[in-house]
């Protein structure tokens, strides 16, 4: 969808309940021991290259209990190995592409799959549009597509530890948005996010995109056996 001479879409901020609902996060990662024959029946992986890159402010450690089980599913896992994420989107794309571009060059030309958690998936969609030759396949988590921070429960915090405009900055992540892509895209969100407002997570921009609810915390979002579950469905449509 080009949208390139219309108005930034408005979203709503995650309401107070949503964040105060974020405190459920450790009963999700706990209920994975609950799901773990159901999710041992997923669709076996191929093989290909999956990058997996963490929220704001985590490292790969964040990624690592869904790269376990991406890798049990037959998929070979890399991190980012970028350190902490200090949501330097304009530095860490392209950061991030050359890393993807390594990890293709040493798989004679494989294609790689970015999975980025909150503001991890907007530098994996800006390093999918750079880097259309390298990325395969975009998947997203509770990601904030839409007005970058604005939208956002910690969007004062990020605003003052980069020094940004944040109307600047949302026009400009618009424009950004307006471009498209040509690889599959998939966004996962919730509506009681209590950090990103869910609406922004949803895809606009691209025709092709598909959004997919779930029930989760935002912290939950990597850790939850129902977007697991998900991903590797998506993952596996894709084969």
């Amino acid at each position: 969808m080009k949208t390139l001479n219309s108005a930034p879409p408005q979203c709503e901020k995650p309401s107070l309940l949503s964040i105060l609902l974020e405190a459920r996060a450790p009963l999700e990662f706990a209920s994975l021991g609950l799901c773990v024959h159901a999710l041992s029946k997923a669709p076996k992986g191929d093989g290909r290259p999956i990058l997996l890159v963490p929220g704001y402010m985590a490292s790969d450690t964040s990624m690592r209990p869904l790269g376990s089980y991406l890798s049990y599913l037959g998929y070979s896992v890399y991190y980012s190995e970028m350190g902490r994420n200090k949501g330097r989107v304009n530095t860490d794309m392209l950061r991030l592409g050359a890393r993807a571009e390594s990890i293709q060059a040493a798989l004679d030309g494989q294609k790689v799959t970015l999975i980025g958690w909150s503001l991890g998936g907007i530098i994996t969609r800006e390093a999918a549009r750079l880097f259309p030759n390298t990325v395969r396949e975009v998947i997203t988590l509770g990601s904030p597509i839409i007005g970058g921070p604005k939208f956002t429960s910690i969007g004062k915090r990020y605003v003052a530890a980069n020094d940004i405009d944040i109307d600047a900055f949302e026009i400009d992540v618009h424009l950004r948005n307006s471009i498209g892509f040509t690889q599959a895209v998939t966004s996962i969100y919730s509506k009681t996010d209590g950090v990103v407002g869910w609406q922004a997570s949803v895809d606009i921009y691209n025709k092709h995109a598909k959004n997919i609810e779930v029930k989760s915390s935002h912290l939950g979002l990597g850790v939850n056996p129902q977007v697991w579950k998900i991903i590797a469905q998506t993952l596996s449509a894709d084969k």
